[in-house]
């Protein structure tokens, strides 16, 4: 499976989901079950490999102003989710976290930023499949730190300058 087709899957599930990341999620392993178990093992190393290249300092910055904070938890299904939005989505946001402000349509706090099921998508279709759980995929595992500068989320006035567009649009009111 090349990027183009995993963007593909990602895409066409999404939409038939009509936005909604559980739907997505039942939506995506329904798609993978019907590729080879090599196939699916493909997609889990494209989504790995994005879900790591997404654990970035001002990302999980972006995500607290979207979130209203994010633990270590939120911020993990916060990029399982970012990868669902798609290829657009996903690259601007890893490019300029701030960017989510004009890439995202709408975000609803309540629905969106939450993608955990997505990120057992892969691991659910192969096991169905085959019966047995997933190899080790055989990528870098993820960094003890994300990459980037730290710095704190619990302050209000450093986000909204961090992030000037994204606090505009969904920071608190």
């Amino acid at each position: 499976m090349d990027e183009t087709e995993f963007w593909e899957i990602i895409d066409s599930t999404r939409e038939a989901a009509e936005g909604d990341p559980e739907e997505h999620a039942d939506l995506l392993v329904e798609r993978l079950v019907r590729l080879d178990p090599d196939s699916v093992l493909d997609f889990a190393r494209h989504f790995e490999a994005r879900y790591n290249r997404a654990y970035r300092w001002d990302l999980w910055g972006a995500a607290a102003v979207l979130l209203g904070g994010a633990s270590d938890d939120a911020f993990d299904y916060f990029r399982c989710w970012l990868i669902a939005q798609g290829r657009e989505v996903f690259e601007g946001a890893v490019h300029d976290p701030d960017a989510l402000a004009e890439l995202l349509d709408d975000f609803d706090e309540e629905l969106d930023g939450d993608g955990e099921e997505l990120g057992y998508a892969a691991d659910e279709a192969y096991e169905q499949l085959t019966g047995v759980v997933a190899p080790d995929l055989g990528l870098p595992l993820q960094p003890s730190e994300p990459a980037g500068t730290p710095f704190g989320f619990d302050d209000d006035t450093a986000l909204a300058e961090r992030f000037p567009a994204l606090w505009e649009r969904f920071g608190p009111v």
